[in-house]
């Protein structure tokens, strides 16, 4: 019975879509706690503790940042990312989230994320929605379907072209089980929810806005609310998004103006964004994740290119290889005419390559970019390939 399938995987996908909502909002909040240094190493008792936050000082900055009324709301947001495993306490010894001096740690940040096939899928959700998001290219348009117009729409056989013309599939039929796959996880659908995916003409659309701005309210609504879309991601660039800001974010923080290009890392929503999962923009992961986190710039004054390129300069180049992860690469893009690293995400593969805030960029993959802007840089990124190799130019110290 068709109707009784299709009803079980819509209840499934709504499933999943919720779990999705949490890892999205969890990430999203991680990246605004990394850019304003509430998340930091901790000593106590002689011992540090790597990338934590201290939960009544959190509750502290929930209030005071409009997220919480009250405590004990507050309280039951971080117990729902808790019950989650998006947190835990560092040593595991508390299952319960409370208003007093315990050290917490987002899981993302020392990779104890449980990276199960659901959390798989869905972070290469995000990466694919991240990459068409940032490309140029007539494959999301408005078409109609049964006489009914309906936007953003993907034809199913281009979708299956453009997946095996990214690599992200090699041959028609594996493009159109992945696709498959994202249906029954609730990241995409058929425009009216008649049809499974097929390689054929019907019409199909990312059923989750992965860029959308999350209010961690929303974690205690029983379902979520319709909120107009908003280009600003979570993400950064671990493939992630791109808003009314300027800022391009591979899977960092999220601050009402950087823009992630969304690379959230791809692995958990911590970087629901990449590939494999979170731009982590996430993201994430990209992205990250891109969220609203630094509306300033971290550059203490403005360099123009000439300035860069002066023989004899207080500059040095440095030459990074960087192995995107299913998230994204980690960092965040802002500026133009030359482009400033605004943001790394200290568990991305971008912090692992030796990328720091404040760097200029060069090139991208031999092209040199110092004429570019942001938004133009990271799209060089998202559609290029997963490895790329970035020249930046340091300050040197005195």
């Amino acid at each position: 019975d068709m109707e009784g399938i299709g009803n079980t995987m819509q209840k499934k996908a709504a499933e999943l879509e919720r779990m999705a909502e949490v890892l999205i909002t969890g990430e999203q909040l991680r990246l605004r706690l990394h850019e304003e240094k509430v998340i930091k190493d901790r000593r106590h008792h002689l011992r540090t503790y790597p990338n934590c936050f201290v939960a009544k000082e959190l509750i502290d900055w929930l209030i005071d940042h409009k997220e919480a009324s009250d405590r004990e709301t507050a309280i039951k947001l971080m117990q729902k990312l808790l019950d989650q495993s998006i947190i835990h306490h560092v040593c595991d010894e508390h299952k319960e989230f409370k208003d007093v001096k315990l050290f917490y740690r987002f899981r993302k940040d020392d990779g104890t994320f449980p990276l199960d096939n659901e959390a798989k899928v869905f972070m290469r959700g995000q990466r694919l929605f991240e990459k068409l998001m940032n490309t140029e290219n007539s494959l999301v348009q408005t078409r109609e379907e049964e006489s009914v117009l309906f936007e953003r729409t993907l034809l199913g056989c281009e979708f299956v072209d453009w997946l095996i013309q990214e690599g992200e599939a090699s041959t028609r039929e594996e493009a159109e089980q992945l696709c498959r796959r994202l249906l029954e996880h609730g990241i995409i659908q058929h425009v009216s929810n008649k049809h499974h995916f097929v390689d054929s003409n019907l019409l199909y659309q990312f059923r989750m806005n992965f860029r959308r701005r999350r209010r961690l309210l929303e974690l205690l609504s029983e379902r979520c609310q319709s909120i107009p879309e908003s280009h600003d991601s979570p993400f950064c660039l671990r493939k992630q998004n791109t808003d009314s800001g300027n800022t391009s974010f591979l899977s960092v923080s999220p601050s009402k103006e950087i823009k992630i290009i969304s690379a959230v890392r791809r692995s958990s929503m911590s970087s629901s964004c990449g590939s494999s999962g979170y731009y982590s923009s996430s993201p994430i992961l990209s992205s990250s994740p891109p969220v609203l986190c630094n509306p300033k710039s971290v550059l203490k004054r403005p360099v123009n290119s000439e300035q860069l390129q002066s023989p004899g300069g207080p500059y040095m180049k440095k030459t990074f290889t960087i192995v995107g992860d299913a998230v994204g690469w980690g960092f965040v893009v802002r500026g133009n005419k030359p482009c400033h690293i605004q943001a790394v995400d200290p568990s991305g593969p971008a912090a692992a390559a030796g990328m720091k805030v404040c760097q200029f960029v060069v090139s991208v993959n031999g092209l040199n970019v110092l004429h570019l802007d942001y938004r133009t840089v990271s799209s060089l990124i998202l559609t290029g390939p997963r490895t790329i190799v970035m020249e930046v130019m340091e300050e040197i110290e005195c």
